[in-house]
């Protein structure tokens, strides 16, 4: 994404200059796991406010996956995803994701995504 111009990186830098990006627990391990991430990027990220998860959540997010793999369409949601949706469920708020595994989370349990 660094240094793209698509419309999904514009409303992502757009959301991020309103203060208006939520950062997933599960998002920010892997953002802060880039080898070569600069001094000022891992600040600027661990300085976004995050969704904070509750012991039910694990359990919430464990049923929200075996729901989608007991669909006749037989998903196998990763387990990371599983938790990044179950997290914008829980507060109503919308993925903005260019990933298409999100969809049946979308179809399925109504997630709202964004896509630009």
């Amino acid at each position: 994404m660094a240094g793209e111009k698509t419309p999904d990186v514009q409303l992502l830098d757009q959301r991020l200059d309103l203060r208006a990006v939520f950062m997933s627990p599960v998002v920010l391990s892997a953002l802060l796991s880039a080898p070569n991430m600069s001094q000022s990027t891992r600040s600027a990220l661990e300085t976004l406010p995050r969704l904070d998860v509750t012991v039910e959540f694990w359990v919430r997010a464990g049923l929200l996956r075996r729901r989608l793999m007991a669909q006749p369409e037989r998903y196998k949601p990763k387990l990371a995803d599983t938790l990044i949706a179950q997290l914008c469920l829980d507060y109503s708020i919308p993925l903005l994701t260019r990933d298409s595994d999100f969809e049946p989370f979308a179809r399925l349990e109504g997630l709202r995504l964004e896509v630009a």
